[in-house]
């Protein structure tokens, strides 16, 4: 009788186990990144309220930029972890390939699209003119990494769908040490000044790149060709994804233009938004790591044939994750002042910044069910119920309520 319960324990140990060899990497790579934002935004403080506000809307807007790289990688993680476990070696090397082409064609178009308009597009968002000139020469720098961006995202996806996730997290290392020295160093110590923040983060993207292709050219094959049909199938599970990742930054950019009409302190409050969303980030990095890795587990098994196993690999997944959430959430709740103290020295952005710590965090463990289990609907090719799902809930709830309470009925920047 014993033997059922002990084959059912050892199952959900392995469960757990593959979950955890994907996630704890994806995990360190996410820390990483957000490592190089919260660099970006304290060296940003350094220049002032005004730049590293003008920073954080000219953030929003690169991640705007680069969404049809984010989406395009959920579509071939999808793709290509199915068949890296499938018999289909020979559509496996055309997916590959096929990506990563596309992927490189996307990037130098937005690059190229970013130079020519970064100013332009600046100019028609409703914020002081003061922000505006800085903002503008954010862009307009960022715009010269897209086309790294979005190889990196793509390769970083090739190498967690088939299994060298190890791979990916030494890139990022490295390119998080060149970032975060470079900060420092090109914006603090030459005359670049502000601009050396977004030169470093291209300089990075460009180093991470290399190395990622050095990896992904084991797994080329040699004659490099290019599949429409296999295009075609990542992009009908990608553009759900592009369309959500374009509605949830257009609903950030929408936040940064509510706190704007505020009739008192907007500036100092689009820092102190700037600076919450760099540390609601950083809880959520586990989360976004889990859904990362349930997308490749989920395509990994779905490629077996294996429906049942991949439902519980998911569940579980998710789980673990949430685990995780609630523990750094308390840590920042009972650390919120001197986290906020440390991204800025404005009393008024910091009592902003902690507001926002404190009524933010107390639901991030139910955001985390469901974006990790959001990852793997990705990996089974479902983008489209995650896509309806925070459409409605950000639109449909979040910005008219934040519009409704913070600006018609005056209750300020604490609902918004």
């Amino acid at each position: 009788m014993d033997i059922p319960n002990s084959n059912q324990n050892n199952r959900i140990k392995s469960i757990i186990a593959e979950s955890w060899s994907i996630g704890w990497p994806m995990t360190l790579i996410m820390f990483f990144q957000f490592l190089i934002g919260l660099t970006d935004v304290y060296v940003a403080g350094k220049f002032g309220k005004e730049v590293q506000a003008a920073y954080g809307i000219a953030f929003q807007l690169y991640f705007i930029f680069i969404i049809i790289g984010i989406a395009f990688s959920v579509g071939s993680v999808s793709v290509i972890s199915r068949l890296f476990t499938s018999e289909k070696k020979d559509e496996f090397g055309h997916a590959v390939n096929s990506s990563l082409l596309a992927a490189g064609l996307a990037g130098i178009f937005f690059t190229l699209i970013g130079i020519i308009f970064s100013k332009p597009i600046i100019g028609l968002l409703g914020i002081p003119q003061v922000l505006k000139s800085y903002a503008s020469i954010f862009l307009t720098i960022y715009s010269c990494g897209f086309v790294f961006d979005y190889i990196l995202l793509n390769t970083n996806g090739t190498l967690r769908a088939c299994k060298m996730i190890k791979k990916s997290l030494w890139t990022m290392t490295i390119a998080c040490a060149f970032n975060v020295v470079l900060d420092f160093t090109l914006a603090l110590h030459t005359p670049l000044g502000f601009k050396g923040i977004a030169i470093a983060t291209v300089i990075s993207l460009f180093v991470g790149t290399v190395l990622n292709i050095a990896y992904v050219r084991r797994i080329i094959r040699i004659s490099f060709d290019f599949s429409l049909p296999v295009i075609k199938k990542i992009l009908s599970i990608s553009w759900p994804s592009g369309i959500l990742q374009i509605v949830w930054q257009l609903g950030v950019m929408a936040l940064f233009l509510i706190i704007n009409a505020l009739p008192d302190n907007n500036i100092e409050v689009m820092a102190a938004f700037t600076n919450g969303l760099r540390i609601e980030s950083a809880i959520f990095l586990p989360a976004f790591a889990f859904n990362m890795a349930n997308a490749v587990l989920v395509g990994n098994l779905l490629g077996k044939k294996k429906e049942e196993e991949a439902a519980h690999t998911g569940a579980a997944t998710a789980g673990l994750g949430v685990l995780i959430i609630i523990f750094l959430t308390l840590i920042v709740l009972l650390n919120a002042k001197h986290i906020a103290v440390l991204l800025s020295n404005n009393p008024i952005v910091v009592e902003e910044c902690m507001k926002y710590i404190y009524i933010s965090l107390v639901f991030e463990p139910f955001m985390a069910w469901g974006i990790i289990l959001g990852g793997g609907l990705n990996g089974a090719g479902d983008t489209k119920s995650v896509m309806f799902i925070v459409t409605g809930t950000l639109w449909l709830i979040r910005i008219p309520l934040a519009f409704i309470l913070g600006i018609s009925l005056g209750f300020g920047a604490a609902v918004i």
